[in-house]
């Protein structure tokens, strides 16, 4: 959860808030939670007014020194919400054992990982969407000029064997790679597929791109490419704009990070030339 180490390593009181009973609709599951210190805030429960009473009620709780309270909410047209359900919210002021518990359960949650196999106009759009999500996103390119644009908070890895990140990356990863060098392209893309364990891999390209990389792939061995995806982002649906394949792209990762890596059909869907944004 992004910010929530931070609060929790912090000098300031926090409150954790947590649903623990849904009836009906509601924005978040049981189980979704937010911490709250005085002027920070990570997590939510699903915004809108329910979290803003959330908020008010447990920042409320810090200035009066309360421990625990709880918070019943029904999500109907008398908050300005439509979901038509209830809610249950816990409140918990946190000691430091809770803390050291709460980091420990954090850590030990597995965060998808992002590798961005190449610092250009699509690698960089792609990183700056991806940074907003609940990933472990890393950029990584050879050239210095080219991760020193990379968006403020990315992080970056200056490598001449980016190959190595792709072997070290944890099981379920997701490989995106938009590099300057074809060749370079098509060895790196190998390397993801032969895994075997791959989340998503994505190539930038066209489908006529596709087609010679698994040329070459029949070529060096039995490699599976089925799982391939290629054009990325299905090319933007015509829009070459980085920003528009990248975003695009996000959502097929998503959905590849969601099932388990079992999306493997996107990579045959016909689209136009993205080689221009490399």
């Amino acid at each position: 959860m992004r910010g929530a180490r931070t609060l929790l390593t912090g000098a300031s009181p926090v409150i954790r808030v947590v649903i623990t009973s849904v009836k009906g609709s509601s924005p978040r599951e049981a189980g979704a939670e937010m911490f709250v210190t005085a002027t920070g805030l990570a997590g939510t429960i699903g915004g809108g007014q329910a979290e803003w009473q959330a908020l008010t009620k447990a920042r409320a709780m810090l200035a009066e020194g309360v421990m625990r309270a709880s918070l019943d909410i029904a999500l109907g047209p008398e908050i300005g919400q439509c979901c038509g359900g209830r809610m249950v919210l816990d409140f918990q002021r946190l000691g430091e054992a809770q803390r050291i518990n709460h980091l420990a359960r954090l850590d030990a949650d597995p965060v998808p990982h992002l590798l961005i196999l190449g610092a250009g106009h699509v690698g960089r759009a792609l990183a700056r969407l991806a940074l907003t999500l609940p990933w472990r996103v890393l950029l990584i390119d050879p050239r210095a000029e080219e991760l020193a644009l990379a968006p403020v908070g990315v992080e970056t890895r200056l490598t001449p064997l980016p190959e190595a990140d792709i072997a070290s990356a944890p099981p379920a990863s997701a490989f995106v790679v938009t590099t300057h060098d074809h060749g370079l392209d098509f060895l790196l893309t190998l390397a993801a597929l032969r895994r075997g364990d791959a989340a998503y891999v994505g190539l930038i390209g066209s489908q006529t791109k596709r087609a010679r990389f698994e040329r070459f792939a029949r070529d060096t061995g039995d490699v599976p490419t089925a799982q391939l995806v290629c054009p990325i982002g299905a090319a933007g649906l015509g829009d070459k704009r980085p920003e528009i394949i990248a975003l695009m792209t996000v959502q097929e990762i998503c959905t590849a990070f969601r099932a388990g890596g079992s999306a493997t059909d996107q990579g045959t869907i016909p689209a136009s030339d993205q080689m221009a944004q490399i």
